[in-house]
This record gives structure tokens, sequence and C-alpha cells, in this order.
């Protein structure tokens, strides 16, 4: 193909992966979105393929690569979702710390001068270290979500201060391989291990239930990398994409981060989290109530209610219980109750886990509202039922002092009734004890979320 025919097809791709970012934020466009995405990443492959000699070894890759994927993507339950977009996250760093540093070691295979000049060091420095600090800061994300490591945040005196010592170091050395007339390769490599030790300091400080966030910020610190290295190959085709999926990652980001009252700039920096916000002691030594009930008298409440709202968590996407919640629903429907679903923008360990969930189901997607869609619904609602959610919807939220102080939350609370689908009375990911489950209002329904909800609904 001409270098014109190749730009083209370059811009088709990106045209259809702009597409994809448009359908994927709706529900009711998201499949269209993923069919957008995959058309032009098959365009932008195959186009790549015309402009390479290497067609077998490309074509063994992508074969081996694909069958582990598919071997793994078959293997892997929705609960493990969250994991497995950190672990594909930090492939996408490795690669561009592996192609940067095929790119300084042979320049010319990569049509670069022999003497890299200022421009393509500058850009293979911020590729490296963006994609170094992406692949430790996803394995650390990936530990803590699949639970290998704990998710409570590991501080040390002076943490920030390391932090920034490495930093700055990291960018002296890399000012060193910028300047140095000969490829220095002591310099590259000094630098790149130290951004390798900085993603492992970043993320390690952050909690549990700040994961959500950390999970789109790594994703945009993956499209960065890929964007970095995509202006050292002079490839407009990976400039594109990856800053796409920098910049869409980015204001996820901050999306999550405004959801959580946390601040954006703490959230790019790896800061939040190590002032103690993400774990607190699960109760202040006061001796405390429940009341507990059973599925039927669940059903019963809810049978006999004129509008149900149900608030998923990841106790539901544990249980696997989404097809029984849309049963659920669909009885209370026959007896002409209103019934909604609520979705918390960080429920689950992902963005959009619970609405991929409930998708999944097949429930209809004008039942499912957002939080600051439904919020102001919850005090006109006769019963609130949460299935395995804790930190989205604790009044702690609302109280100054409390490590989440300031934290958006489903106002569960303001409901006429409230009931609890839960196995015990055990604190949530940010270890937080909830006074939810200690108002009048509240009944616990202890056990399995789809063994309970089941039950509900053979009671109905």
């Amino acid at each position: 193909m001409s270098a014109n025919s190749v730009a083209f097809a370059y811009l088709i791709a990106s045209v259809f992966f702009i597409l994809a970012l448009k359908g994927l934020s709706s529900p009711l466009t998201a499949r269209r979105g993923n069919l957008f995405g995959m058309v032009g990443m098959a365009i932008a492959v195959i186009t790549t393929l015309t402009i390479t000699k290497n067609w077998a070894l490309i074509l063994a890759c992508i074969a081996l690569g694909g069958t582990i994927g598919a071997a793994v993507a078959r293997r892997v339950q929705m609960t493990a979702m969250p994991e497995l977009v950190a672990f594909m996250h930090s492939l996408v760093g490795l690669a561009a710390v592996f192609i940067a540093i095929a790119a300084v070691n042979n320049p010319a295979s990569f049509g670069l001068p022999a003497i890299l000049p200022m421009g393509s060091k500058l850009e293979l420095f911020l590729g490296t270290f963006i994609g170094a600090m992406t692949w430790s800061g996803s394995v650390i994300a990936f530990l803590k979500l699949s639970g290998r490591m704990s998710g409570a945040p590991i501080t040390f005196g002076g943490q920030h201060m390391v932090n920034l010592i490495l930093a700055i170091v990291m960018v002296g050395f890399g000012l060193w391989f910028f300047f140095s007339e000969t490829t220095n390769w002591t310099a590259f490599a000094t630098m790149t291990a130290i951004a390798f030790v900085l993603g492992f300091l970043i993320i390690v400080p952050i909690g549990g239930a700040d994961m959500p966030v950390v999970i789109s910020m790594l994703n945009s610190y993956s499209g960065w990398a890929a964007a970095g290295i995509g202006f050292s190959l002079g490839n407009p085709m990976l400039i594109i994409a990856g800053s796409l999926v920098g910049s869409s990652g980015a204001i996820l980001s901050y999306i999550m981060c405004k959801a959580m009252n946390r601040p954006f700039l703490s959230v790019i920096l790896g800061g939040f989290g190590s002032e103690g916000g993400a774990v607190a002691a699960a109760g202040d030594g006061t001796q405390k109530t429940h009341r507990s009930g059973s599925a039927d008298d669940a059903a019963f409440l809810m049978g006999n209610a004129d509008s149900v709202i149900i608030v998923p968590g990841y106790g539901l996407a544990v249980a696997r219980a989404q097809h029984s919640v849309k049963e659920l629903a669909e009885k209370l429907h026959e007896k002409g109750v209103n019934v909604r679903f609520a979705i918390h923008p960080v429920a689950g360990r992902m963005p959009g886990h619970m609405n991929v969930l409930l998708a999944e189901a097949e429930i209809p997607y004008e039942q499912v509202l957002e939080m600051d869609e439904i919020n102001s619904d919850f005090s006109n609602t006769d019963v609130v039922l949460v299935l395995g959610a804790n930190d989205v919807v604790n009044p702690a939220a609302n109280v100054p002092g409390s490590p989440i102080y300031g934290m958006p939350i489903l106002d569960a609370h303001k409901a006429r009734t409230v009931m609890v689908v839960k196995r015990s009375m055990a604190a949530g990911y940010a270890g937080l004890d909830n006074d939810l489950f200690y108002m009048d209002k509240t009944m616990m329904v202890f056990g399995d979320a789809k063994k309970v909800v089941e039950d509900m609904v053979k009671a109905l």
C-alpha cells in the first residue's frame, strides 16, 4: 500500500474507534460500540500487515496471543473481571516498554536514524516510564483485586517524599539519556528500573475501596504510554488510539473521583488512600444491635409495596444472582410494584461493573438508573433492597470526621423500609462498619444473595 493509502486506512480505523467510544457511553448502544471497535481494530491490524514483511512472525504472535486470551476469557467469571482488566493494562504498559527498548537497541528497524534525534529520545522516555509505571501499578492492582494481596493501604513514614525523590531521580536519568550524544544504556536502563519501582509505590498506598478509580487511572496511563511510543514509531494509528484511551480514561477517572469526593490530582499522583480514608476501625467499641428477618418476610414487604428500589453490589456479582434478581423484578411488576435499580458509580470493583451484570441478565435499561437520577426518589420509596452493597450506601459518608466523609452515596437510608442481603455483618471493602445496618427501619437477611433472592421469588 502507498503511504497515502495507509494513512487513509488508519484514518478510517480511527473514526471507528471514536464511534466505539461514543457507543460505549450508553448501555443502549454498547453492543454497537463494541462492534465498531472490533471493525476499527481489524482495519488497523490488516493495514499494518500490508506495510511489513514479517507476516509469518506477526500472525504467529497474533494466533498465540489470541488463543491465550480466548482461553482466559472463557474461564474468567464476571466477579474476576476487575482484576482481568488490571492485568490487561499491565500488558499494554509492558508492551510499550519492550517496544521502546527495541527502538533504542535497533533504531534502523523502526525507521529511525542510528543516532536517535532528541525528539525521538523524548518520546521514548515518556512512553517508557509511563509504560513501566503502568505495568508495575497494574500488577499491584491485580494482586489487591484478586485477594492475593491485602486491600488495605500499605504506607510508611515519608512515603510521598520517597516518591518525589524517585521521580526527580528518574527524570534526571531521563535527561541524561536525552542529552547524550550516543545511546546511553546506563541512563535509559536506570530510568526504566526506577519507573517500575515508582509504579509499585504509587499504587500500594491506595486502599481497596478506591480500586475502581485506580482501574480507570491505569487505563488512562496505558493509553498515554501507547501514544508516546506511537510518536516514536511515527505510527498515527497508535498515536490516535493511545490518545483516545488516555483521554477517555482520564475523563472517567475525573468522574469517579467526583463520585467518591477524591481530589483528581491526588489520584493521578497515586497519593490518596494514604490518609487512612480507605480503612478504618470497624466500630468505636459500642455494642450495636440489628434486626434480622427471612426471605419470606422480605418478599411480603416488597409484595405489598408500591415502589421498590434494588441496590446491587459486589455481593450480587459474587453470588451470580443477576438472573434471579431479574426474575424477582418481574414477579414484583406482575403485582403492580414499580421496581427500579440504583447504580452507584463505584459499585463493585470496576467502573460499570453492576451495569454489565444487569445487562447480562437483560434487565431493561430504562429500569437501571444512575445515582444522580434516582437519589432524590429514595425518600418517597417504600422498600429498598440492598444486595451485597456496603460502602456505597453507608450513611457514615454524611458524618464529619468519618474516613469516607463527603463521599456521595445512594441515600438508601431515607427510604421507609430497608432490607439488606449479606452473608454476615462483616465490614465492606473499605473496612468500615455501616450504620445503615443498625437502623430501626432496616432488616438484615443473611445468606447467599442468589439463594435468598430465589427464596423471595418462591414466596412471591
